[in-house]
């Protein structure tokens, strides 16, 4: 067995550990909703569409699942409750397969003349600091040189804990003193790292839940800041969404792309919840790409998401 057949069996193996709370849910659920029944009638879809908005798959996702497999069962005339299973993984990968990533780059990218830079945006409490130290780490493992900028200079404990992962990462950090000006710990960051000839920035920036128009103007500012030292940054504002929070993720989702272009997601904490159906539903309302998911606690446990994979280990 070669090396990468090793990593793709420990990935899968922790994406199902991961997954485990959402799909025991779900399969219990699932169970009962077919109990006594030999085919998909009106009563199993009903019992179904239940069991979905109750995972925080959502109202609208769960709507267009539904309609889609009253869809395979009419053309089909007979289909059994055993091909449930199947039916779902193969309706949900097909909505996951319609926001494609097209041409975001993974954690290994073709050299680029400048840096790629991500511009992180989050409220507290969600993973987001963590999530950029995992970052930082698999960019490095990738052989790609790094550089985090703490833009969230209104929390001290912010700027510590970003200096710590950079740390463990191994990758050197810009920061300035609180209450700084953000843009201004952004612009130092994108010319150290042009200096410093890095593959990639990560720009940290303010947890808070401000109102549209406040989050709004502060994030233009700090893109406008970067474009005078990269016109096309920040090439990524990956936004990430605590997954057990369930419908609050969605609600931030909605704050988070009317205040600015969100074009990447990350969802973390997976491993400790049942909620996992929010990643479906999250990517199928705002058209916006799951880029990473977060499994566990370890480094190695943000990873890039995987449609096919996702299916596969929430229905097997």
């Amino acid at each position: 067995m070669g090396l990468f057949s090793i990593f793709s069996k420990e990935k899968k193996e922790s994406l199902d550990k991961g997954l485990e709370k959402t799909k025991t849910s779900v399969f219990s659920k699932l169970s009962k909703a077919i109990l006594g029944k030999s085919k998909i009638d009106d009563e199993v879809l009903d019992n179904l569409e239940e069991i979905l908005i109750t995972s925080d798959v959502g109202v609208e996702t769960t709507l267009r699942i539904i309609e889609r497999i009253e869809a395979r069962v009419k053309r089909d005339k007979y289909v059994g409750t055993d091909e449930l299973n199947t039916l779902l993984k193969e309706e949900i990968a097909a909505l996951l397969a319609e926001n494609e990533l097209g041409e975001m780059y993974g954690f290994d990218f073709p050299p680029k003349t400048e840096p790629y830079v991500i511009m992180v945006v989050g409220v507290n409490g969600v993973g987001k600091t963590t999530t950029i130290g995992k970052l930082a780490y698999h960019y490095k493992q990738a052989g790609k040189s790094v550089v985090l900028g703490a833009a969230d200079t209104f929390r001290a404990a912010a700027v510590d804990q970003l200096h710590i992962w950079a740390q463990r990462a191994d990758v050197p950090i810009v920061s300035q003193q609180m209450g700084s000006d953000p843009a201004s710990v952004a612009f130092d960051t994108l010319n150290s790292a042009k200096t410093k000839c890095a593959d990639v920035v990560i720009i940290d920036t303010a947890g808070r839940l401000h109102n549209k128009v406040g989050l709004m103007n502060e994030l233009t500012k700090i893109k406008k800041v970067m474009q005078k030292v990269i016109p096309d940054a920040p090439h990524e504002i990956l936004l990430i969404l605590d997954a057990s929070t369930g419908q609050n993720a969605i609600e931030q989702a909605k704050q988070f792309t009317a205040a600015t272009e969100v074009n990447a997601l990350c969802l973390t904490k997976l491993d400790g919840t049942a909620k996992g159906g929010v990643v479906i539903g999250i990517s199928d309302q705002f058209k916006v790409p799951v880029k990473y998911i977060g499994i566990g606690e370890k480094m190695q446990d943000l990873q890039l998401f995987n449609k096919n994979e996702f299916v596969d280990s929430l229905f097997n």
